[in-house]
């Protein structure tokens, strides 16, 4: 009898795994009669056009899975028009209290709480290749909204253990959104999420960036802007969601102004000529290089590091040498220190023979700008010290909320003066780092 039943049991097993095999090929046979009525007549755009839109089921909330089945494949050259969703598969919307915001984030932990459309299977696209994705248009929403949630994420959240969440009227016509009274927010869409699969199978939070790119949170992302970012799996698996209609350098509180997109329109483009070890934004006048990690210092080094390989190809140099020009070649800001790593990204002119100087950072008021600096051989501490100088300033000129720092600019102040940096660099490894926090004035 035990015999017989172990035989049973293979069998059942060898005919399960037939059966499931069975389901994903009809799965991805009904998947490919669907996706010919995703195909739409569209000249103007380059190569085929297909529309993604945003449902329960072309949608993730709040991670990435390298075995998620393809909702959409393309080929290379072709054009996706992604619609987003708000975040927590659409359960952000005005009339959302800050505890129903909160719960769920605690209800769910583990994950993110961006919803992310996708993913897109790129034919051709193999590890080691590199997918160029630019943003060809964005619509955005009418509305969007800025909370931290109590006592949980942002930089502060000890500071701030009550949380509030903020709605706006996106002004689109106008391009801003009003804060409080005589306080206007400029409007710039650009997807907070927008990448690729990472290699490691498995379930992961959305949260952290990487080399696959995901959760950037990169305000130089805008229509217009191309993504490069290495490819790791087959097919490369393209994500975007957690999209934003606003937010200054840092994202300081939490969140940008949330919204959703109608439209993020992007040509993806396999490019098997160049090896990216991580990614990299093309605008029209710059490279943008990044570094990530748990210590904002260390991203500040991963960013310098691949902006000295980005000099170095575009000279024609050792990267040993194109080190030494960092300082005066690269702009480089604190991207977010919210998303579990912490993103520093480098502006580098595409011209190779520019001379545009550093923009100057100003260490106290000015005309146009609020002001706060801080310094220190811990860049994180100087990161904190500037921000909490910026909201107390805040304070005392009267604003309504210190949230206002979602507009606000955070540098990382290289020397200007090459021979100086450098030389403290080789000499104090830990030497003072500086970090400015800026709001543009609004008379």
């Amino acid at each position: 009898m035990p015999k017989t039943q172990t035989v049973f049991i293979t069998i059942t097993a060898a005919a399960a795994l037939g059966a499931i095999a069975t389901i994903g090929s009809v799965a991805q046979q009904a998947l490919s009669g669907v996706q010919k009525l995703m195909v739409v007549r569209a000249t103007r755009l380059p190569g085929k056009v297909h529309i993604l839109p945003a449902t329960l089921e072309t949608t993730q909330w709040g991670w990435f899975d390298n075995a998620e089945l393809p909702r959409l494949t393309v080929d290379s050259g072709d054009t996706v028009v992604f619609e987003t969703m708000s975040h927590s598969h659409g359960q952000l919307w005005p009339g959302r209290t800050i505890d129903e915001l909160k719960k769920l984030r605690t209800d769910w932990p583990g994950r993110g709480p961006m919803t992310i459309t996708g993913p897109v299977f790129v034919n051709t696209a193999e590890p080691g290749d590199v997918l160029q994705i630019k943003i060809n248009k964005i619509v955005a929403r009418p509305w969007g909204a800025n909370f931290n949630v109590p006592g949980l994420f942002g930089q502060f959240p000890k500071e701030f253990p009550d949380g509030q969440v903020k709605y706006f009227y996106l002004d689109w016509e106008r391009k801003v959104a009003e804060f409080g009274l005589g306080i206007e927010i400029p409007l710039r869409p650009f997807p907070g999420t927008l990448g690729v699969a990472r290699a490691q199978p498995g379930r992961y939070n959305a949260v952290p960036p990487g080399p696959f790119a995901g959760n950037l949170d990169n305000r130089e992302l805008i229509e217009g802007a191309t993504l490069h970012v290495p490819v790791f799996v087959r097919g490369a698996l393209v994500w975007t969601g957690d999209s934003h209609a606003a937010q200054g350098n840092g994202e300081v509180n939490l969140t940008a102004i949330e919204t959703a997109f109608q439209e993020i329109n992007v040509t993806i483009t396999v490019d098997k000529t160049r090896k990216l070890e991580w990614p990299r934004i093309e605008t029209e006048s710059d490279w943008i290089t990044m570094g990530f990690d748990e210590d904002l210092g260390k991203a500040l080094d991963g960013a310098k590091s691949e902006t000295a390989k980005l000099i170095a190809e575009q000279r024609n140099i050792a990267a040993e040498q194109a080190a030494t020009s960092v300082p005066t070649r690269a702009d480089c800001r604190v991207t977010q220190v919210v998303d579990i790593k912490k993103g520093v990204h480098c502006l580098v002119p595409k011209n190779p023979a520019s001379t545009r100087p550093i923009p100057p950072r100003p260490t106290a008021e000015t005309a146009d700008y609020l002001v706060t600096t801080a310094r220190g051989a811990d860049l994180n501490k100087a990161m904190d010290e500037a921000s909490w100088g910026m909201i107390e300033l805040l304070q005392r000129k009267g604003f309504v909320a210190a949230r206002c720092l979602l507009a606000c600019q955070h540098q990382h102040g290289l020397s200007r003066r090459r021979d100086d940096c450098s030389r403290k660099e080789r000499a104090l490894p830990g030497a003072e780092k500086p970090v400015g926090a800026t709001l543009i004035k609004r008379d």
